[in-house]
């Protein structure tokens, strides 16, 4: 079956200036030879420390930067070579919920003003519908009664609602795909737990798929259905969640689980950090594996040669030497 999205060894370059001496000009490369699907009504995740590309990833795929090279195609159409109505309707099936809602509204608009544009500029109601249709769309989100929020600024809400009301943005134009940015990242952890759910729901509602950037582990693992890990802009490993929390195949993963705070006092002293040291500049790169400078398994051929991508289990992949390799990955690992 064909995915709803398939990113295609997509890469993302932005012009730098670095100041380690004399002045120069760089290329930083955020997101390198990229290459992954969601399917239809799927939740995938999209994990890693900061700076590994995530957003710029996120941002690719909502149409908001275009990849210096690759493609991306949703529902079947290469939507980097679209123009015109194609490129339109695109936007309308790829909508993005960003991490602060405050910023993400405009202080001089009301919801009605807010939630009005996108149905204006889609024609997805007639003008004299416009009022009705957003006050639907609230009461989606669980802003009822809707008359009460309408004209209304983004400063008269809370943090919680403002989130509400950029999800009721997005799902104005009855997109397919929703890349959710960090979107509860910056929410109070009971709020947080009633926006996931309303995720939950609308996608049931609305049958939507979610690509869904954050380094939240609880988040990943009461959400989504696969998760993709990031370092230094590649992907090391794609994996159905379960799968990946219980048998991480890449070092890296491991170590982002391991250091992930546990619910449980009494498993406190079985948490260990694994990563060591600081991530190496994207500007340049190591050679070889990008892990092998803080990986606790490393061997010469990870300084030398990069791993290829590798089948794991019945539906993953893994970026690592070793990844098929069961009794040396552990016994490195228990090491570390």
């Amino acid at each position: 079956m064909m995915p709803l999205l398939n990113v295609r060894n997509v890469a993302v370059d932005f012009p730098v200036l670095v100041r380690d001496g004399p002045t120069r000009r760089a290329t930083l490369r955020a997101v390198d030879d990229v290459s992954f699907g969601i399917d239809e009504n799927e939740i995938v995740a999209v994990v890693g420390e900061s700076g590994c590309g995530k957003t710029t990833l996120a941002r690719a795929v909502a149409g908001l930067s275009s990849p210096t090279s690759g493609s991306l195609f949703f529902a079947g159409e290469d939507v980097t070579a679209a123009d015109g109505p194609s490129r339109r309707r695109t936007r309308r099936d790829i909508q993005m919920v960003f991490q602060d809602p405050f910023e993400s509204l405009n202080p001089r608009k009301t919801v009605f003003q807010t939630l009005a544009q996108p149905l204006k500029i889609q024609k997805v109601v007639p003008a004299s519908d416009l009022r009705r249709e957003a006050a639907w769309l609230l009461e989606q989100v669980g802003l009822s009664p809707a008359a009460g929020y309408l004209d209304r600024y983004p400063h008269e809400f809370s943090g919680g609602q403002r989130q509400r009301i950029c999800i009721a943005r997005a799902i104005a134009v009855r997109p397919r795909l929703v890349v959710a940015d960090e979107a509860v990242s910056a929410l109070d952890i009971s709020i947080r737990a009633q926006i996931l759910q309303l995720f939950r729901k609308l996608k049931d509602e609305f049958s939507l798929s979610y690509m869904f950037i954050t380094h939240d582990l609880g988040v990943v693992r009461s959400l989504c259905e696969r998760v993709i890990v990031m370092y230094l802009g590649q992907i090391v490993e794609i994996g159905a969640t379960e799968d990946v929390f219980r048998r991480p195949r890449h070092p890296y993963t491991a170590a982002l689980l391991a250091s992930s705070p546990l619910p449980d006092p009494t498993m406190r002293h079985t948490e260990r950090t694994l990563l060591q040291g600081d991530v190496p500049s994207p500007i340049s790169p190591p050679p070889g594996c990008r892990f092998h400078t803080r990986c606790p398994m490393v061997q010469d051929i990870c300084r030398k040669t990069e791993p290829a991508m590798r089948k794991v289990g019945a539906t993953g992949v893994s970026k690592c030497h070793f990844a098929d390799q069961d009794v040396a990955w552990n016994k490195a690992v228990e090491q570390a």
